[in-house]
């Protein structure tokens, strides 16, 4: 399965968020394309990233890596990084890896969005 991505910039309480939304399978083969986009958005300015999970069928650690790499991306530039998902086969791989502790999870973007810093 490949990997769809598209972004738009929503407006919340805590300012304008960058919103990736990413479909399909995050994996060894399609992480590069995510890792591409966000190294993008930062450089572009977007510090306050939400990346919307919620059509993801697969997350393995090379996903994970990219995901966390683009955590240390955005806070170098006292940014943000929160993730949408509210699927329990993807939310499992947080908890079991202790990144709960580390990423704002939001069930909806709405919430991501106006959550302030």
């Amino acid at each position: 399965m490949d990997l769809s991505l598209s972004t738009r910039t929503v407006t919340g309480r805590g300012g304008d968020r960058t919103v990736v939304e990413v479909g399909g399978e995050i994996d060894v083969y399609t992480a590069p394309k995510l890792r591409e986009q966000l190294v993008e958005l930062v450089n572009d300015g977007s510090y306050h990233l939400v990346v919307d999970m919620e059509g993801v069928d697969f997350l393995d650690s090379t996903g994970l890596g990219v995901l966390v790499g683009g955590l240390k991306r955005v806070r170098a530039h006292e940014g943000s990084l929160r993730l949408v998902c509210n699927q329990e086969r993807i939310l499992k791989i947080f908890r079991i890896t202790g990144l709960t502790k580390v990423f704002p999870i939001h069930n909806t973007v709405e919430e991501a969005v106006e959550a302030t810093d």
